[in-house]
């Protein structure tokens, strides 16, 4: 553990209190960029086919992180295991045998799967028949919190409930609507369906933009056009599901008798009601259905305190990505395997390598080192840990996520976004100081992040967490190229272009991971654990 300068830790009081060294000496907690890089580079291998969930390169992961947590001497996490099996429902729609129709205004129209529309099963049925009429409504939020409801009491059974993404914007009047600025939880597309099934609907369209979704059209055709996942034990979906381009919704509203832009004008009062279109939707669903268990993967340094040692902190990062793929994305120039390997085999491999520094710095309480099946799949492996967990979750102290790291240099800051709402920022921070690093200003949380992550299901659960973000303030002679470096992530993006590159400079990855593991250390030595600030 770092040691905090005696004129630094005099003007932090409250988290210096909390931040206690680890008996190990600096030179023993230092991550090694050597190890990290090698487990980037074999992870986004084309040998682990793009780590899909469901998939052969899936069994390989797995059996490639708990043969390493083996080597390295973790003790298993579940047992004599490293892994917690996790129960999934698969669900591919056979588009080649699927069909919807949309009849009104004297037409029909049969949109593109891929093109226009993307649509699939949320229950496990192999067939499915659907001649349903089509309702708006709005945002599809109902939250006491937020004193809004686009359902309005409106009897949805039997009906397919065409859905806005995002969530009304913050007015004057009503600045810190939802969560002002930040994407609320209403806002994300998750909920959208949860929402929708728990009124008894029998379909959701969510309508597509860029802004909204903060990603474009390829990411969620890239999603929909493979098999998707739920966990096999959760609750049910919605018979059918699925996404429309903002042009299809156009054209779908202008031939039920309304205007797009009307309804999107009205979705943003509290007075909205409900808009029966002219249209139905006609056709039908084939999909193919199976059960597959995946793995989550876990191993853990005992802790050194005779009473802290029954609490753990955990370090967690996805495993999976997308897999192998048909999607019309592949690029004429790279083959159709999803590598994955800023998102999110560089957040495995900063685990494997603070699991090694780990041994050798033991701390008061114990430490988990968690990899998580299927989170591109809704946070699924997750959302499984936390209903059965490894470790008591009251006996939890805080989880620390890594998703898709720095891979362009080193920085003078660190991202911890929405660290305001536990104390476990206010410890960040004084990390962060001790470190030389300033933490990066917070931003607008426009696309959801915050419940975007593993951390989220942690959250969710009761467990202080946050993913750990890279800085911005690029160390370099020229920064704007390295920004734009950076931007230029967002094209590869879920697309087949994530490729390890061996010419990354990993500086600044070492430093993300390096920081991470001195804040988990910092927790893992503390007296009391983190609490939470924030009720929302």
């Amino acid at each position: 553990m770092r040691v905090l300068p005696p004129s630094l830790a005099a003007g932090l009081l409250l988290p210096a209190a909390l931040l206690a060294q680890s008996p190990a000496g600096p030179h023993q907690a230092t991550i090694q960029e050597a190890p990290l890089r090698a487990h980037l580079a074999f992870l986004a291998d084309d040998l682990l086919e793009g780590r899909g969930t469901g998939q052969r390169g899936a069994e390989l992961t797995v059996r490639y992180l708990e043969t390493q947590m083996e080597a390295l001497g973790l003790r298993p996490a579940k047992g004599d295991s490293y892994r917690q099996p996790v129960s999934l429902l698969g669900l591919r729609t056979l588009t080649g045998r699927s069909t919807l129709s949309f009849l009104g205004g004297g037409a029909c129209a049969t949109p593109a799967f891929g093109t226009d529309i993307v649509y699939g099963a949320g229950l496990d049925r192999a067939e499915q028949a659907f001649d349903a009429p089509v309702v708006f409504v709005g945002y599809g939020i109902s939250s006491a919190l937020d004193r809004w409801d686009d359902y309005k009491g409106l009897d949805v059974k039997g009906k397919v409930l065409l859905m806005l993404v995002n969530e009304p914007a913050p007015t004057a009047d009503e600045p810190h609507l939802f969560d002002g600025p930040d994407l609320s939880y209403q806002g994300r597309w998750t909920y959208k369906f949860e929402e929708a099934a728990r009124h008894g609907a029998l379909g959701v369209l969510l309508v597509h933009t860029t802004p909204a979704a903060s990603y474009g059209w390829p990411v969620v055709r890239n999603g929909w056009d493979a098999e998707r996942f739920q966990l096999a034990q959760g609750p049910l979906g919605t018979p059918l599901q699925g996404w429309v381009t903002e042009d299809l919704a156009r054209a779908l509203a202008q031939q039920g008798g309304q205007e797009l832009d009307a309804l999107r004008a009205q979705a943003q009062r509290r007075d909205f009601r409900p808009v029966a279109l002219d249209l139905r939707l006609k056709g039908t669903l084939h999909s193919a259905v199976r059960t597959v268990t995946q793995f989550n993967v876990a191993g853990v340094v005992p802790g050194t305190d005779p009473a802290l040692k029954a609490e753990t902190v955990i370090y967690s990062a996805h495993w999976d990505h997308l897999g192998r793929g048909t999607s019309a994305d592949t690029h004429p120039d790279h083959d159709d395997i999803y590598n994955g390997a800023v998102d999110n085999a560089s957040g495995c491999a900063a685990l494997l390598a603070m699991a090694q520094t780990a041994l050798h710095a033991p701390a008061k309480r114990s430490q988990m080192f968690l990899f998580v099946c299927a989170e591109e799949q809704g946070l699924l492996g997750s959302k499984a840990y936390a209903a059965d967990p490894l470790w008591p979750l009251a006996k939890t102290a805080a989880d620390l996520n890594l998703d898709s790291l720095n891979f362009v240099a080193p920085t003078r800051d660190i991202g911890l976004p929405f660290a305001n709402r536990s104390t476990l920022g206010d410890l960040g921070v004084a990390v962060a100081k001790a470190s030389g690093l300033t933490v990066a200003p917070p931003r607008p949380d426009l696309g959801g992040g915050y419940f975007r992550s593993d951390h989220f299901s942690f959250v969710q659960a009761g467990v202080p967490a946050l993913s750990v973000g890279g800085g911005r303030d690029y160390l370099g002679a020229d920064p704007a190229a390295l920004k734009a470096k950076a931007a230029a992530y967002g094209k590869r993006y879920h697309q087949v272009t994530d490729e390890y590159d061996p010419t990354w400079d990993l500086r600044g990855m070492v430093q993300q991971t390096q920081f991470t593991f001195d804040l988990g250390q910092a927790v893992a030595n503390a007296p009391t654990k983190p609490s939470f600030k924030s009720a929302r």
